[in-house]
């Protein structure tokens, strides 16, 4: 794989359909680096070889292989809490194996990071799905561990200092934060800049991504996203934050729309944008 620059410009993208295809596709927008989603319903045995083949031909470098899970639902804030992430009980189980069953697939690839959304952590420490949830988390690092790998936990649901006071309770030296600063706006959970100052040396990778703050009145509504650099994060100061915090990775794109043709403009779009913002 060709050498990255610091900072260079990536997106997330999506498995589950041709792996030779899908490659392809992302590269046509611009970039050569990018982050992998796995859908929870995605079979794993036998795809690591044909994902392995396609970026290597295409020459094209993985980051982060994501984990998602069957039964996750993000309409709004009580659903995402019933629903994502290792928060409800009756799934922590299947979706703890479902995460070590990516992290060998991601092992097979040669990418050393997975990460996930783990849903809302509890403000009180001595909560029990607090402790349960911290467990899990310690046992995916040591996991992932064995094969080299950081275990990313994607930000927005619940307050910086929270998610830093449980980062320090699971101690691991392979824990880290996906850093994505439209799901603090779109979350309501806290100014994204500030909330970067807070997590900075434990973000190992990020998303680009923006949005805009929920609607006033609507209890448990979730903002909504827009393009890149049309929301309320502040794209500017986004990448001044990340160089004044010493990050050199991926800044990686992402877009959640149904239009597929649109999501392609907005990426192509947002890579124009990164360009400028990084110079």
């Amino acid at each position: 794989m060709a050498a990255l620059r610091d900072l260079e410009i990536g997106v997330m993208f999506w498995a589950g359909r041709d792996p030779l295809q899908t490659v392809r596709e992302v590269k046509a927008l611009g970039v050569r680096v990018g982050q992998i989603g796995v859908p929870g319903d995605m079979a794993l045995d036998g795809a690591a070889q044909s994902w392995k083949s396609a970026l290597e031909q295409e020459d094209f470098t993985v980051v982060t292989v994501f984990c998602s899970y069957v039964g996750e639902s993000y309409a709004d804030i009580p659903t995402v809490q019933q629903t994502v992430g290792f928060i409800p009980p009756a799934t922590r189980q299947e979706r703890e194996q479902r995460t070590k069953d990516v992290s060998d697939f991601a092992a097979a690839l040669g990418v050393k990071s997975i990460a996930c959304h783990i849903g809302f952590v509890p403000e009180n420490r001595t909560d029990p799905a607090y402790l349960d949830v911290l467990h899990m988390v310690r046992r995916i690092c040591d996991h992932a561990g064995k094969h080299g790998q950081s275990f990313a936990l994607e930000t927005g649901q619940e307050p910086a200092e929270t998610l830093l006071t449980f980062l320090r309770d699971v101690d691991r030296t392979n824990i880290g934060i996906n850093f994505d600063p439209a799901n603090m706006i779109m979350y309501g959970t806290g100014d994204p800049i500030q909330a970067l100052g807070v997590l900075g040396p434990h973000v190992i990778s990020v998303h680009c991504k923006d949005g805009v703050w929920p609607p006033k009145g609507v209890a448990g509504a979730l903002g909504s996203e827009r393009p890149l650099g049309e929301g309320e994060v502040g794209m500017e100061q986004f990448i001044a934050k990340l160089k004044q915090i010493g990050y050199k990775g991926a800044l990686n794109i992402e877009r959640e729309i149904e239009d597929q043709e649109q999501k392609k403009v907005d990426m192509r779009n947002g890579v124009k944008l990164l360009e400028k913002l990084r110079a």
